[in-house]
């Protein structure tokens, strides 16, 4: 018996005669997981699986232990988009949107304009400092935020190419590595440049549905490139009844009692992320902060 074949996962490439690397990503299980949860229009959800893309491209990239939470915001049609990818490669996704000022086609500065978005990029490890970077959402499309972004906070050149259409979601990441092959730095700018001209040649149609291979070979069939083994990701959401509960205790007793009250004798919390709904009861509530824990008849909603 055959395994699925693998729909989720990023593939990364080096270039042997040039100080260059690349990854590659696909999603379709979890992208389809995600939209699954919400009933996004078609440009949100354009923009959400890019956002996974580019969330996939960057955690095999940082060397660390933790969560890479991706944010852009806005004071436009879409609010929010949300991308948490873990260092395990768990992904999840949320966007926010104004569904009456959403109109097919829209495209990214429609609904999020410039002059009054951000990109959020936070790094937090299991051991050490959490670190935030915030810059301007500039750029007419994520691609271009996501490069960006780069050229403002890392010294080597770093560009991405990220597509999605409601089914399947791509990206590509190409980024220069310290100078080894390349001394010269006339020469290195020019291999950089070459590498990233062919990349611009690549359609969204073709990176949606050709395979790596037939993509790397479509761009670089002059260039010694080597492809390593993929690494999967999957769709998986972190919310649980211990952690809506430990929200509850978070308020204080005297707080949480009284939401009870205020909901007719059942608080309601549910997941932003999967719409998993968690319901705690006036005798859970009074167990929690009794110490007698969160297992409880009950349960959970979906």
């Amino acid at each position: 018996m055959h395994d699925l074949p693998d729909t989720d996962f990023t593939q990364r490439f080096i270039f042997d005669d040039s100080d260059t690397r690349g990854e590659l990503v696909s999603l379709e299980r979890s992208y389809a997981e995600v939209l699954a949860k919400h009933p996004y229009p078609g440009p949100v959800a354009q923009l959400l699986g890019e956002l996974m893309a580019a969330a996939s491209l960057l955690v095999g990239s940082l060397k660390f232990d933790g969560l890479l939470v991706l944010q852009a915001r806005s004071n436009g049609a879409v609010p929010l988009l949300m991308v948490e990818c873990s260092s395990e490669r768990e992904i999840r996704g949320l966007a926010r949107y104004h569904e009456d000022q959403i109109t097919d086609g829209a495209t990214l500065r429609d609904l999020m304009p410039q002059d009054q978005s951000e990109l959020v990029m936070t790094i937090d490890p299991t051991q050490g400092k959490r670190y935030q970077g915030i810059v301007e959402l500039a750029g007419e499309s994520l691609s271009d935020c996501f490069t960006n972004y780069f050229k403002q906070s890392e010294q080597l050149g770093t560009r991405f190419w990220l597509y999605a259409d409601g089914s399947r979601a791509r990206g590509v990441l190409l980024q220069q590595l310290p100078a080894e092959r390349l001394k010269e730095e006339d020469e290195r700018a020019a291999s950089w440049q070459h590498i990233t001209t062919l990349a611009h040649t690549l359609t969204a149609e073709e990176l949606l549905s050709l395979d790596n291979e037939t993509i790397l070979h479509r761009l670089y069939h002059e260039e010694d490139v080597r492809l390593f083994d993929i690494q999967p990701l999957h769709f998986r959401c972190t919310c649980s009844r211990e952690r809506s509960a430990r929200a509850l205790v978070s308020l204080g007793a005297d707080d949480a009692e009284q939401l009870v009250k205020e909901h007719n004798g059942t608080v309601e919390i549910d997941c932003q992320f999967c719409n998993e709904r968690y319901l705690f009861d006036a005798t859970d509530v009074a167990q929690l902060f009794a110490g007698g824990g969160v297992d409880s008849p009950s349960g959970t909603r979906h």
